[in-house]
């Protein structure tokens, strides 16, 4: 018997949504709940919105409250709206941050989107408290990279207009 649709694609955004919270160094117990959800949904041979119907989603195994509610909205919306803001790719500039000395691009990934780290601005003060060195996966000097940020945020020098013979 092959697993209902909505199971499928339930299945599928809460497995998406577990790697891409990995990814971000999410808590993992809460990364582990979404694939633990997503595989009793795919085991599942009643379609979920059934279940759903009969308000049974925290009955069933791995399903608390959020992710019940999580269900609901798609089946409700077709989509779940934590899903898409995980989905947002990162802004160009904040990207290029990875190649500061000490970031990664998953730890830039996590500054940005758990603590909300929108400018290089952001990123100095957060170094300059000494918060960065208690944030997983950062393996620079606080020196160094704030010599870098220093660095990225000058104006390119004007070249010297050529002399003439």
């Amino acid at each position: 018997m092959s697993t209902p649709q909505h199971n499928q694609q339930v299945a599928t955004i809460f497995r998406s949504m577990a790697e891409r919270l990995a990814a971000q160094r999410a808590n993992p117990y809460r990364v582990m709940a979404y694939r633990k959800a997503a595989d009793t949904i795919e085991a599942l041979e009643e379609d979920i919105a059934d279940v759903a119907a009969r308000h049974a989603l925290e009955d069933l195994e791995g399903v608390g409250k959020d992710l019940a509610d999580k269900i609901e909205e798609f089946l409700k919306t077709g989509t779940i709206q934590a899903y898409e803001a995980l989905r947002t790719p990162l802004p160009d500039a904040v990207k290029a941050w990875a190649q500061l000395p000490g970031l990664s691009e998953s730890l830039v990934a996590y500054l940005y989107t758990r603590l909300h780290i929108t400018t290089l601005t952001d990123l100095e003060q957060l170094v300059r408290s000494h918060m960065l060195r208690t944030t997983p996966g950062f393996s620079g000097s606080e020196e160094r990279l704030l010599e870098a940020i220093a660095a990225s945020q000058q104006p390119p020098l004007p070249k010297k207009p050529e002399e003439a013979p």
